[in-house]
């Protein structure tokens, strides 16, 4: 009787685990179509370096500054009105186009209401929207309300970028085999990235609404798994130097973890100069950003910037 019931206990165990397995292979499957692709995906895109764009004659120059326009796709929810309004008051401003998308309406902030309360699927239809209404704008930033951004360094990193070839970008992390953009740090997608994702949501099978694995994967991984079929692969957001541009902890922070692993040299172990995102702010710390970001100068000092990127027309910019 023994012998019986561990033979059943055996098969129990193999049968969940043939059942796991069948399982991860339902949730992600390897596309064969990235094979085929004809943008080679290189894991690390840098921004132009200064020697680069003396390069480029004035008129280039002012033709690439004046075609780089962004589109923000901001994610928010009325439980957390504080960060959504503050978004709304600091860096969104400088987007081109700017869309908080919402889970719920709310009396006291203006947004597209999606009615959705499940993250991913509201991503989807966010993103959906956007690539509908993109009335001519080729790139597109998707950022949680807590996150921080200066987008004149974004169109500095994609400035001599193609957004008609399929460009996924960010803070890239690891997971398993799949490697994908950090949500937290901001995910950049040119037009035609957003195109084939916007595409490949319509297929059930390769990238589900309502996802099918065991456990409930995060959407900056499930956006990954989308893309991959595609043949769109995450690539990492770097300046001249290789450093990181895209960051999910706040100025603060990276500081005191620099103060601690590099005190002899605690800017330059901190972040780029050109950093393009910041998270894990509070409210009044992102004000702060914005104060030293875009108001602070030093009187009589001239950076020699080779280009100039404008603040939307008609926008209160600061």
């Amino acid at each position: 009787m023994f012998s019986e019931g561990g033979s059943f206990m055996k098969g129990m165990v193999m049968g969940g685990l043939f059942c796991l397995l069948l399982s991860l292979l339902g949730s992600f499957r390897p596309g064969t179509e990235s094979k085929t692709e004809d943008h080679h995906h290189h894991h690390h895109v840098k921004a132009p370096s200064k020697d680069e764009l003396t390069r480029l004659s004035d008129s280039r120059v002012q033709e690439l500054s004046n075609q780089v326009r962004v589109s923000c796709i901001i994610m928010v929810q009325p439980k957390f009105l504080v960060y959504w309004a503050t978004a709304l008051d600091t860096w969104s401003k400088h987007c081109d186009k700017a869309g908080f998308y919402t889970s719920e309406s709310s009396k006291a902030l203006e947004a597209i209401d999606l009615n959705e309360k499940d993250d991913w699927a509201r991503l989807r239809k966010a993103l959906t929207h956007a690539y509908e209404n993109a009335g001519g704008v080729q790139w597109f930033f998707v950022a949680q309300a807590t996150t921080f951004a200066i987008i004149e360094n974004l169109k500095y990193l994609v400035l001599a970028k193609d957004p008609s070839e399929p460009f996924y970008l960010g803070n890239v992390m690891k997971s398993g085999e799949l490697e994908y953009v950090a949500y937290d740090s901001g995910i950049v997608l040119s037009y035609e990235a957003l195109k084939r994702l916007v595409h490949v949501f319509q297929d059930e099978d390769k990238c589900p609404e309502r996802g099918r694995a065991l456990w409930k994967m995060s959407e900056d991984k499930q956006l990954a798994v989308c893309l991959k079929y595609t043949g769109v692969f995450a690539e990492n957001g770097e300046d001249a130097h290789g450093k990181g541009l895209f960051n999910s902890k706040g100025v603060n922070s990276l500081i005191s973890e620099s103060m601690k692993n590099n005190p002899n040299n605690v800017v330059e172990g901190c972040c780029s100069d050109m950093a393009i995102t910041f998270n894990g702010m509070s409210p009044n710390e992102m004000q702060v950003m914005m104060f030293g970001v875009y108001r602070l100068r030093p009187y009589g000092h001239d950076f020699h910037d080779s280009l100039v990127f404008n603040p939307p027309e008609n926008s209160d910019n600061d």
